[in-house]
């Protein structure tokens, strides 16, 4: 079931259209990634879900509520975390969740939130206080801190470092496991693949393609690498002859074998017949990097 439907969606800054005829469904439950470059229109479609701009073309429904006619009561099913989100500085974390807490019919229990994000101890801490990790968990709580059917995150672990990166990524898949749909801009990979169900691939506003991450990297190839250092001199031919093979070459001292089904189990036996070992063996496959240079042209940080 869609709990969230976007058709068509266009939105334009005068000359420039920032989203042009964007469609994608989200189920109940998923983690729906949209994931584009820096001014793809990733940010404003959101924002169009959210109810935080009009668009100027398409239909939106979030949990069967129109963003532009509903959005009193879209603001109690929806909990959002902006790219650019801040408080003020002197603003103490219990009093903000205290306050944000009040917007809500029925809210969740705040204390519980900040003891779940690891804020308690922050609790009479202000915002301007907060270490970038600390503010990111803050945002997660203020969006959850409704009860919503609905989390959009836009781009929640930019500028912080890789270990407090992982750690809300762990985060994130707590509340996915409470029940919540999360709606999830990134512009990274490893963060895209880590975490969604299916994600949009937006490029200049537009959709290019819509998947899961490994649906994505296999409609570009299926195909592996492996490369090794034979123990001993091996005729590439009886390599060459596995149906699973589709090349054999030499770079310096390795071998590159690239193939496809289980290349590296019907390779490994071949050697172990042959009495050779596969020294610095490495399995190489094609990233969602490559599918995304592959769909739209170009890097996503060109």
């Amino acid at each position: 079931m869609a709990i969230i439907e976007v058709e068509g969606l266009v939105k334009r800054y005068g000359d420039h259209t920032a989203v042009n005829g964007v469609s994608f469904a989200v189920e109940q439950g998923e983690i729906f990634g949209i994931l584009g470059p820096n001014g793809a229109g990733k940010t404003t479609t959101v924002e169009c879900i959210e109810g935080l701009r009009r668009p100027d073309g398409g239909r939106i429904g979030v949990c069967g509520l129109d963003p532009r006619r509903d959005g009193g009561e879209l603001r109690q099913l929806l909990g959002a975390q902006l790219q650019e989100s801040e408080l003020p500085d002197k603003l103490k974390v219990g009093e903000a969740m205290e306050l944000y807490a009040s917007f809500y019919r029925a809210p969740a229990d705040w204390r519980a939130l900040l003891d779940t994000l690891d804020l308690t101890e922050k609790r009479n801490t202000q915002f301007r206080r907060l270490s970038g990790g600390q503010k990111q968990r803050l945002s997660i709580a203020l969006a959850l801190v409704g009860s919503p059917r609905v989390a959009v995150l836009d781009e929640l672990t930019t500028g912080l470092d890789p270990q407090a990166r992982r750690d809300t990524w762990a985060l994130i898949e707590d509340i996915r496991a409470r029940g919540v749909t999360i709606l999830l801009v990134t512009h990274f990979m490893e963060e895209a693949e880590r975490l969604c169900d299916r994600l949009a691939v937006i490029d200049a506003g537009r959709v290019v393609a819509v998947d899961t991450p490994a649906g994505l990297v296999s409609r570009v190839d299926d195909r592996q690498r492996l490369r090794f250092r034979p123990s001993a001199p091996l005729d590439h031919a009886v390599l060459a002859a596995l149906p699973e093979v589709a090349s054999v070459e030499r770079a310096g001292g390795q071998l590159v074998v690239t193939g496809t089904g289980d290349l590296l189990l019907a390779v490994t036996t071949v050697l172990a017949h042959h009495r050779v070992t596969a020294a610095d063996l490495r399995v190489e496959q094609v990233s969602l990097d490559d599918a995304f240079v592959a769909l739209t042209g170009r890097p996503i940080d060109a």
